[in-house]
């Protein structure tokens, strides 16, 4: 076994095809089909189905890839230690988030220390969250459900409560607060289930016996929020994630406060790479 056939058969399997592996790793693709059929005839054992021009992983090769993941992760880590200087000038730290406006003033401030680091940052439920650090797809996550263990490292951002939400306008909108006895009786616009919102809100009304069903299920903060601008009903999101809009107006929900935490978190494994450990300090810095 031989590195360049690892670093073949990785780039391969994270690229998802043999043509954007060479081009990732500037070589040809003969090459690459080579070193990948090399490494799988000289222990026997099968690590790409190869079908329609299709390349996906066997059973075999994604055991593999969990390692070879470690294994050019590690790489990574050891090059960054010996021109460390130059990755807080020239690094890369990705970021993907269940809500990005949770850490935007850590971003501000890391982008204001270090210039040169390019970031990424894309959106994803808790799920995704968690599966791309795993994977090693994203460096840093922002996510609510925390997960259990010690794979993580994690910095509580904030906590805020839920709160109603109406179109300007509508005459609900001038109440000073709502029961969950009113919410049962009015059209409400919810989360698809499994969002943690929706699940807090049910649970909550359930322990003073209110069941809360609503009339339109939206994906999304987004069309959540569209959809009562446009009068259809009223939504909830925690105060935090409220934000700005002309068009709608926060109500208070009676009872006690139904709090939404956020948090930062990486792999503790990887949380002493130096563009990961410079984010982690300057987030926990701002959190106190």
């Amino acid at each position: 076994m031989r590195y360049v056939q690892l670093r073949a058969f990785h780039y391969v399997a994270i690229t998802g095809g043999f043509s954007r592996a060479a081009e990732e790793l500037f070589l040809t693709q003969p090459a690459i089909s080579d070193q990948v059929r090399k490494l799988e005839e000289e222990y026997d054992i099968l690590l790409f189905n190869r079908q329609r021009k299709q390349v996906t992983l066997t059973p075999a090769g994604e055991k593999l890839l969990a390692i070879t993941r470690r294994m050019f992760d590690t790489e990574s880590q050891a090059l960054e230690l010996l021109s460390e200087s130059r990755a807080l000038r020239a690094g890369t730290l990705r970021i993907v988030a269940d809500a990005a406006h949770h850490m935007l003033h850590i971003l501000g401030s890391f982008r204001e220390k270090y210039p040169g680091v390019k970031v990424t940052m894309r959106a994803g439920n808790t799920e995704t969250v968690v599966e791309s650090l795993y994977s090693y797809d994203a460096d840093i996550g922002v996510l609510g459900d925390v997960p259990t263990g010690r794979d993580f490292e994690i910095i509580t951002l904030n906590s805020s409560p839920i709160t109603a939400f109406a179109a300007v306008g509508r005459p609900v909108a001038q109440r000073a607060s709502l029961s969950f006895t009113d919410l049962a009786e009015l059209p409400l616009v919810m989360r698809e289930r499994g969002s943690r919102t929706r699940k807090k809100l049910e649970e909550s009304a359930a322990k003073i016996g209110v069941e809360l069903k609503p009339i339109i299920e939206a994906e999304g903060r987004e069309a959540v929020r569209e959809i009562v601008a446009s009068g259809a009903g009223i939504g909830f999101v925690s105060e935090a994630e409220f934000g700005n809009d002309s068009r709608l107006k926060k109500i208070p929900i009676e009872g006690p406060a139904m709090l939404m935490e956020e948090s930062l978190i990486c792999l503790s494994e990887r949380s002493q790479a130096k563009t990961m450990r410079a984010f982690l300090d300057i987030a926990r810095t701002l959190a106190q």
